[in-house]
């Protein structure tokens, strides 16, 4: 295991910059706020709130994907990067496909998604749009010649969303229990976006425990060769039972992804949501939450209040709103992020 460590002075660079004016603006925190964007000079020390990156294998995503660092200037002076407004502050979530067996469990996984979303996002609105069967996006699909497994082309779904996406989104994204592909040659893709036109979609099917095991109940018979526009293959096809772990996926993947919405890179300072992942024990790796230097590149892009993001995140993880007697809501993979929000807001909450 290879650990990225760097010195107290790189990471206020990172997180205040050189720059006079970003300086300034980095003043205007309150003294609590800026104690805990701060804690991350310490990481990797005993009682420390953010850890170090590590890296356990040459297939992890820093060295398969080399990358420069982007620190809070870098980020700002992106000409490229999507800011919410009041004309477009909306993000939108689209439903492709089933995510249970009946549709009220789809209903339900599908709020509880919202809710984190809203708190991740504080101070924008979230907002679910009507879910669509496969056959609705006319997309083309396959079957994985290796594993077996029904998946639907990433590019289609795209044009699909680019037509759905309402005039005030900031973004929309696409999710779906359906395994994805994005061309002939490549094996699988856990997601696809398009940046500059604010628009994702992301699948959750290999965040089963199962997926990768030769009883996946999500495998087709080997003969099975089904016709392009035959969606009726996708009538009762398998969808894995929504456990506390694949929530807790799902939920890093959506708002890592949509973080990248916004202009932020893969982050390279830090444990950190926003690290990228080649794999699912490299993405399980992730925290729940931001480092203080995405943290803060967030926090400038949409202009909410640390401490009552954090409040909302809590009572989102611990909450069974929206539960139905039917789906109890599984939060314990959420228990250590719920315990390490409580300490950021011991921080900000001290001396006042």
């Amino acid at each position: 295991m290879k650990v990225i460590q760097y010195t107290p002075e790189k990471l206020h660079t990172a997180l205040v910059s050189n720059s006079q004016y970003l300086t300034k603006v980095y003043s205007k925190y309150t003294k609590e706020e800026k104690r805990l964007l701060e804690e991350g000079f310490h990481a990797g020390q005993p009682g420390s709130l953010f850890q170090l990156l590590t890296v356990h294998s040459d297939s992890d995503w820093i060295l398969a994907h080399p990358e420069e660092p982007e620190d809070f200037e870098a980020f700002y002076r992106k000409p490229y990067r999507k800011t919410p407004n009041e004309s477009q502050s909306t993000i939108y979530i689209q439903t492709i496909g089933s995510f249970g067996e009946v549709a009220a469990q789809t209903d339900q996984y599908m709020e509880w998604l919202r809710d984190y979303c809203q708190a991740f996002f504080y101070g924008l609105s979230v907002k679910l749009l009507p879910a669509v069967a496969v056959s609705e996006t006319k997309c083309s699909f396959r079957v994985n010649s290796n594993s077996y497994n029904l998946q639907i082309l990433t590019g289609d779904l795209l044009q699909f969303l680019k037509k759905r996406k309402p005039k005030d989104a900031f973004c929309i994204v696409g999710i779906t229990m359906i395994d994805l592909y994005p061309k002939d040659s490549w094996n699988f893709v856990f997601g696809q976006a398009s940046l500059t036109e604010g628009m994702g979609v992301f699948s959750f099917a290999r965040y089963d425990d199962n997926f990768y095991k030769r009883s996946y109940a999500g495998r087709l018979k080997k003969h099975l060769q089904p016709r392009q526009k035959d969606y009726s293959v996708f009538d009762g096809y398998y969808t894995p039972p929504i456990t506390s772990s694949l929530l807790l996926r799902s939920c890093k993947t959506m708002t890592h992804e949509i973080g990248h919405m916004f202009g932020i890179s893969h982050c390279q300072w830090l444990s950190c949501v926003m690290q990228g992942s080649n794999h699912l024990d490299e993405s399980d790796r992730r925290p729940l939450d931001f480092c203080p230097i995405c943290l803060r590149k967030l926090q400038f892009a949409i202009g909410f209040n640390i401490a009552e993001r954090y409040k909302t995140q809590t009572s989102v993880k611990a909450s069974a709103s929206h539960t139905t007697p039917h789906f109890t809501k599984p939060t314990e993979a959420f228990n250590a992020s719920k315990l390490w929000v409580c300490r950021c807001l011991e921080i900000l909450e001290k001396d006042q």
